[in-house]
């Protein structure tokens, strides 16, 4: 069987428009926010529940069908399987993806890598926002198949944040591996991320500037490695008040 996880429900109607073979399987978590250090993954869904519950008042229910019920087909993979990751370079898409990769990682599936290519150097963290059918359908022809040891890399990457262990986590950025793009900055975002992101805000916001969306393109300029959409900026925000 073949499977493609999408990077989430906004590249769906674009990706099916492509005719690409294979069964789609969406990522709906936000892995950058809020807790991800659980004992089990039965338990790092109730803890992800009710964070999205305390944090944005959605229904756990409704979180354990369309997100948790979603990414846990992973978990029901085999080694006679094809999984195609369409994941981006940014940190929010990079901590999905080591995430997807530790679920991944004993399979034995043969796993690839769909990257959102030709972007421009100044461009690189827009990921597949404004990409047509066939825009996907050549960055699927282009795709890099992952090797076990790179497998075994984004699982411990995701160990490692989860964990909040930083030196780990510069010492992975270390590997000079193609499979993971832009790295080293995705790890330097991911060790500062509790502090920059603030600081780059009250940059924007010093001399009185309070449109949000003003606010979030400039943000986005300044702090693209890190992926925030208008909700994770929103908080930042919330958190200055």
């Amino acid at each position: 069987m073949i499977y493609h996880v999408l990077p989430g429900d906004s590249l769906v109607e674009e990706f099916k428009k492509a005719n690409l073979d294979g069964e789609v399987i969406v990522c709906r978590e936000a892995l950058i926010s809020g807790p991800i250090d659980a004992p089990s993954l039965d338990d790092f869904w109730q803890q992800r529940a009710r964070f999205i519950l305390t944090e944005y008042g959605e229904d756990e229910i409704e979180y354990h069908d369309k997100v948790a019920a979603e990414l846990n087909k992973l978990t029901e993979i085999t080694s006679d399987d094809e999984v195609n990751l369409w994941f981006e370079y940014e940190l929010f898409c990079s901590v999905n993806f080591w995430f997807c990769l530790s679920l991944l990682n004993e399979t034995g599936a043969t796993i690839y890598r769909v990257e959102p290519i030709g972007l421009d150097e100044d461009k690189r963290w827009d990921g597949f926002g404004h990409y047509v059918a066939d825009d996907l359908k050549a960055c699927f022809e282009m795709r890099h198949k992952l090797s076990q040891s790179d497998g075994y890399l984004g699982a411990q990457l995701w160990n490692a944040y989860r964990r909040k262990d930083d030196l780990k986590l510069k010492e992975l950025a270390l590997t000079d591996n193609a499979a993971f793009p832009c790295l080293s900055e995705v790890v330097a975002a991911a060790n500062e991320k509790d502090i920059q992101p603030l600081e780059i805000l009250r940059v924007i916001t010093a001399k009185g500037e309070n449109d949000f969306g003003k606010i979030f393109v400039e943000f986005k300029r300044r702090a693209g490695v890190y992926g925030y959409g208008d909700t994770q900026v929103q908080r930042l925000l919330d958190q200055m008040q």
